[in-house]
């Protein structure tokens, strides 16, 4: 449907909620991600196809400009943010790390009449404009009440937080707990701290693992937090001992399936997040009301379905 209305758009026709046809030859839209980061990877391509799409269909350029923080940190994203809306573009795509922090800068963008979108997160409290993700407590729950299936409900388990200031994964985190307190005899003994950064996850999963001997499983809120959780089960000897329900679809994880390493992972799409910012921005460049969210779905990802795994 979205994908039509920009064809209906750059053809001169107006569309549910428009009010003027394209105009411009060429679009720029800048994707800020948390971090550099394999998943955000991702989501580059799926942004990259939307331009071509664009261009094969509607005769546009788009432009895309991807500015990653090298550190999952906010101050530097919004400096990012800041050096963006200096140059006007069209529109701007983020992965919040932090709502409150983020929030006056992204206003400051819509003050100058660029749009926005997020993807893999939601607007600030207060703010309207299209999300791009999937429901991050559902997403969450999955992961979990797997877990205590495994577990045959008892056991000590660990949760990997990501970056606690960002939305999606305080969301998850938030309802892994509520999961995990729903059983009396399931305990949450430990938490981590990733920065969704993988070789930091190894090593709080690592010394977690060192400090509760009879942990059981465990469970991410990040795409990084598996992977390095994966790595840390297995260089201390634990596969089939501490078990792992993931995070998403990057290639080390579904490796780390594969082995028998993780049980499984609950997944999102970043190649479609990344192409729908592209396509969210462009309908809202050119006056049409965009849907308030964009729900790409949740597909839990087993030894049973790897070869039929979707990005």
């Amino acid at each position: 449907m979205r994908i039509l209305t920009a064809i209906l758009v750059a053809g001169g026709i107006l569309a549910a909620g428009g009010t003027a046809q394209a105009q411009k030859e060429s679009y720029r839209f800048v994707i800020v991600p948390k971090v550099v980061h394999p998943w955000f990877d991702i989501v580059h391509e799926g942004a990259k196809t939307a331009a071509a799409y664009l261009k094969e269909t509607a005769g546009k350029e788009v432009v895309i400009e991807y500015r990653a923080p090298q550190q999952a940190n906010v101050v530097e994203q919004n400096q990012i943010l800041e050096r963006a809306i200096a140059t006007q573009p069209d529109g701007i795509a983020i992965d919040l790390l932090d709502a409150a922090a983020n929030k006056p800068v992204l206003q400051e963008a819509m003050d100058r009449g660029i749009k926005v979108v997020a993807f893999d997160s939601v607007p600030p409290e207060g703010m309207v404009f299209t999300s791009i993700g999937n429901d991050f407590c559902e997403q969450a729950k999955i992961a979990s009440e797997r877990l205590v299936e495994i577990l045959g409900g008892k056991g000590q388990v660990a949760i990997m937080q990501g970056v606690p200031t960002a939305p999606n994964h305080k969301i998850r985190a938030e309802c892994h707990r509520e999961v995990f307190a729903k059983y009396p005899d399931i305990e949450v003994v430990a938490e981590g701290i990733d920065n969704d950064d993988i070789e930091t996850a190894q090593k709080q999963a690592a010394a977690i693992m060192q400090a509760n001997p009879d942990l059981d499983g465990w469970v991410a809120s990040d795409a990084a937090g598996p992977i390095g959780i994966g790595q840390a089960i297995k260089e201390a000897g634990l596969v089939g001992k501490v078990k792992l329900v993931g995070l998403d679809n990057l290639p080390d994880m579904l490796k780390l399936i594969e082995e028998g390493v993780a049980d499984s992972s609950s997944s999102t799409r970043p190649h479609i997040q990344g192409f729908y910012s592209v396509m969210m921005l462009y309908d809202a460049a050119n006056g049409i009301v965009t849907p308030k969210t964009i729900d790409t779905g949740i597909l839990v990802i087993t030894k049973d379905n790897l070869e039929g795994e979707l990005r």
